[in-house]
């Protein structure tokens, strides 16, 4: 893509909890001439802090951080900065992520494992003011609209609220309940709640099979 060597480069930020995807995308983007990396963050605290200060174009966002929800972070932005544009990089290709992040205020949404122009072409869509979904997210979509599912095969992210997701994917990786309530800053009986309700939606008897469901449900969303 050529450019006028005059325009300023469009700004954007990289959120994302790990250093070494960070830096993938930051040389990435740097390397283009139409654009420039004006900022990151490796949390969601730390981007909603930082983002109001550098003002950039758009945001890519990673939904699976360890201190907080992808989902819930693009609702914050959004709310604090309605025209900033949002792009989903993700490692999840199931259909309630996609929906979910694109109903969040995302505007693209782009797998890990793609190639690098698919990146580029999202971002640029996503700067134009142009949804984009790659055609491997496109294709699960369609799937999910055309094929439907039977209730048996349903994934417990289809059932549960994204706080009641959150506190299931946080025991799946070995969090007591103590610590999730710490981690979401609500006290420990709201947390009870919450796995109640996990409970009775997945149809589960006690906290044992919570817990073995919750820790198989985490292993299968990192499978490559």
């Amino acid at each position: 893509m050529t450019t006028n060597a005059d325009s300023p480069k469009k700004a954007i930020f990289i959120i994302d909890d790990h250093p070494l995807v960070r830096e993938w995308l930051a040389t990435l983007i740097n390397q283009q001439s139409d654009l420039k990396v004006c900022g990151e963050a490796g949390s969601a605290s730390e981007a909603l802090e930082l983002i109001p200060a550098v003002k950039p174009r758009l945001a890519i966002v990673d939904l699976s951080m360890e201190a907080g929800s992808g989902i819930e972070l693009i609702k914050s932005i959004k709310a604090a900065c309605p025209e900033l544009a949002v792009i989903v990089f993700s490692m999840y290709d199931e259909f309630f992520y996609v929906e979910r992040a694109l109903r969040a205020g995302a505007c693209a949404y782009v797998m890990k494992r793609e190639a690098t122009r698919n990146v580029l072409q999202a971002i640029r869509c996503a700067l134009e003011g142009k949804p984009y979904l790659s055609a491997e997210i496109a294709a699960v979509m369609a799937r999910k609209f055309v094929e439907g599912k039977p209730p048996s095969t349903i994934s417990p992210g289809e059932l549960l609220s994204q706080r009641e997701l959150q506190v299931f994917q946080w025991l799946g990786r070995g969090r007591t309940t103590r610590q999730i309530a710490e981690e979401m800053h609500v006290s420990f009986r709201t947390v009870q709640s919450f796995c109640a309700r996990i409970k009775e939606k997945l149809k589960l008897s006690n906290a044992t099979e919570l817990m073995s469901e919750a820790v198989r449900w985490d292993e299968s969303q990192h499978k490559t």
